[in-house]
């Protein structure tokens, strides 16, 4: 089973919204940030619902909230990898201090994996039941089952009121202009104390979430590609290769002050004016071989021809020796005595 997936793969895609509604829906949870997870007691008992018995449930902690708790629960969390083979670094330093965009990479992380697993099929999970073993495992979940009381509890005045409204159209008037009246204030005291309702509140506030999400994802990129630029740098600076054109011209491209396309069209000025003066040096140096070989040749010649008389010579006969001796007497030669 594959668990390292890359940075294109879809499971980075997920959306935020899709990403709380799987988490609560799995474990019968009510959150509404997915950086409420960075506890890691979240992430232990999503293990649980695809692996049934292979987390140790009473040693997480659903009410850590110093960072050595937490530390606690992703240990546990590790061990559990570790059983299991997977091979996925958990950034624990980052995922603790809350921030957004690494926890929910992490949270993108576990949902394709626990999809990858059966299917995704966690139907028989008793979350609620799990997560009593563990400490404020209880008092969360009653949290999580707080807020759909009320919405229950609040449907029968509306229905009584509306019966109320049939039956006599005069009160239903009166009532009617009281509770205008009492609309308006109630709508200036749900003011919080930054001076915005509710909703507003909540708008802003995901609108921020949104932003920073946003700001971190460009910080991690400016990150990424000033770290390639920094190795081809070091490269650059390879003893050796150092003062090739090549890699003076991607100098000259990275130290430029001002994004200038004309820098590249130096660079690559450099580059073919380079070329040209190599097409030249080689072009003397096979000139130079040329002159070498014919040099060569003719000393070969020579050679040959200085061998050739010499055997010529050595081969005469006694008779053609002595009628040239006999030419060097009547030629006067002063070493014949007479």
């Amino acid at each position: 089973m594959a668990t390292n997936f890359g940075v294109m793969d879809s499971a980075y895609f997920v959306g935020r919204s899709e990403i709380l509604s799987w988490i609560n829906s799995t474990l019968h949870l009510n959150l509404s940030k997915v950086e409420e997870a960075c506890s890691g007691a979240v992430h232990c008992q999503l293990m649980d619902a695809v692996h049934p018995g292979m987390v140790p449930m009473h040693k997480v902690n659903f009410d850590a909230k110093s960072e050595y708790e937490m530390i606690q629960n992703y240990k546990v969390l590790q061990d559990v990898f570790n059983k299991l083979k997977v091979t996925k670094h958990i950034e624990v330093n980052k995922l603790i201090k809350g921030r957004p965009l690494d926890n929910l990479e992490f949270m993108q992380w576990m949902k394709r994996y626990c999809d990858s697993v059966n299917g995704g099929q966690m139907n028989s999970y008793n979350a609620l039941e799990r997560r009593e073993a563990c400490k404020g495992g209880k008092e969360l979940s009653k949290k999580s089952a707080a807020p759909s009381q009320p919405s229950t509890k609040s449907s029968a005045p509306k229905q009584a009121t509306h019966n109320g409204r049939r039956t006599d159209a005069a009160h239903a008037n009166n009532t009617s202009n009281q509770s205008v009246k009492a609309v308006r204030p109630s709508s200036s005291g749900g003011r919080s104390g930054s001076g915005y309702p509710e909703a507003e509140r909540s708008i802003f506030e995901q609108q921020i979430t949104e932003l920073k999400l946003s700001i971190d994802s460009l910080e991690k990129e400016r990150d990424f590609y000033f770290a390639k630029l920094r190795d081809v740098e070091i490269l650059c600076q390879t003893p050796g290769i150092e003062k090739s054109p090549v890699v003076e011209a991607i100098q000259r491209i990275l130290y430029a002050a001002e994004d200038d396309s004309s820098v590249v069209v130096e660079a690559q000025a450099m580059i073919s004016e380079q070329q040209q003066q190599q097409q030249e040096v080689e072009l003397l140096a096979v000139s130079s071989d040329e002159g070498k070989q014919k040099s060569d040749s003719q000393k070969r010649k020579s050679i040959i021809n200085v061998d050739v008389d010499a055997a010529a010579s050595n081969t005469l006969s006694p008779r053609q020796r002595l009628s040239e001796v006999s030419d060097v007497h009547c030629s006067g030669s002063p070493l014949v005595t007479y």
